[in-house]
């Protein structure tokens, strides 16, 4: 297998191919016909293509591989930067950070990466959207409420705010109501699973199901609380180190503000989060710590729930503790 590194740009992308005495570069458009050209140079069979997570920039890219067969993988930016300082690379251009790319997939051999459903890809874009027209609207208010003290206001400025205070609110609600209508058409049955979890309502199930393509990325439930970002990290070494362990906060923000929030919920309606929260409140750790393993709690929960295919019982314990709810 002959690995293809590739960094891309919103224009462009250079991608760099495996020679007898190193790499050879060329770069391409990032649109359709050039991505079509660049296609046209890989052996199916034999190339693999490696690249950064670059957003939406990447998206065409993936999606033109995905039809034309081509194996490729994401590789996580921190991953390519370390690896660049490992190797004590003093140059970086375009080019060649894709040959540290192909260098790095020839090494490590990533695992292809599986582009989500198109359902997924859509649910996404409106869940971009209506994180944004949110930011707006508190943006918004935040304005209005600035205006509040002056001792002379312009009524045209202030009806101005009010009209958008409207616009996007209503917009706010039809972009929730959209995205929860594709999802539980889509996911349904993986929707009615989550919600029978005392402190997941339809927002974070929803959230869930884009994240994780209706939970077929992850094969347990630790796997999905690295990705989200809330599993402990650990350092030690000797008797030098010895750091105070932390969430390591590399996943999805977002998901995991709404997780945090679901947790306060959930410590008041979920039995099992009640009784983890109190054991350990009551063993003196902190608030914020102890809200942060019912979140780990809750999405344990959800993977055991949607797994087993079986509803959520309040109370129940499981006889294997990976999935335990």
């Amino acid at each position: 297998m002959k690995y293809i590194g590739i960094d891309i740009s919103k224009a462009s992308f250079v991608a760099a191919f495996p020679t007898a005495t190193g790499y050879q570069t060329s770069s391409f458009c990032n649109d359709v016909k050039g991505i079509r050209k660049f296609i046209g140079k890989l052996d199916v069979a034999e190339n693999h293509c490696v690249m950064e997570a670059t957003g939406n920039y990447g998206m065409l890219l993936m999606y033109l591989l995905d039809k034309a067969s081509v194996k490729f993988s994401l590789i996580n930016p921190k991953k390519i930067k370390n690896y660049a300082r490992m190797m004590m690379s003093v140059t970086k251009t375009d080019a060649k950070d894709a040959c540290l790319i192909a260098d790095f997939g020839e090494r490590f051999k990533p695992q292809p990466y599986r582009l989500p459903s198109e359902q997924i890809m859509l649910l996404k874009q409106k869940k971009t959207v209506l994180r944004q027209l949110q930011k707006q609207l508190t943006a918004t208010k935040n304005l209005m409420s600035s205006l509040e003290p002056l001792p002379l206001k312009d009524k045209k400025c202030l009806h101005s705010l009010k009209q958008t205070v409207t616009f996007l609110e209503k917009q706010i609600k039809y972009m929730r109501l959209e995205m929860e209508a594709v999802a539980s058409e889509v996911f349904d049955r993986q929707i009615k699973l989550l919600t029978t979890i005392k402190g997941i309502g339809i927002t974070l199930a929803t959230a869930l199901v884009i994240s994780t393509g209706g939970f077929t990325y992850f094969n347990n439930a630790k796997q999905l609380t690295r990705y989200i970002g809330i599993c402990p990290t650990i350092e030690q070494s000797g008797s030098s180190i010895n750091k105070r362990g932390h969430i390591n906060r590399n996943g999805d923000e977002n998901l995991r503000s709404i997780l945090y929030v679901a947790a306060w919920s959930a410590c008041s309606c979920n039995k099992a989060c009640k009784e983890q929260y109190q054991r350990m409140r009551n063993n003196g750790k902190p608030g914020k710590l102890a809200l942060i393993a019912v979140a780990n709690k809750l999405v344990r929960q959800a993977f055991a729930v949607v797994k087993s295919n079986e509803p959520y019982i309040d109370g129940f314990v499981s006889k294997h503790p990976d999935t335990a709810s």
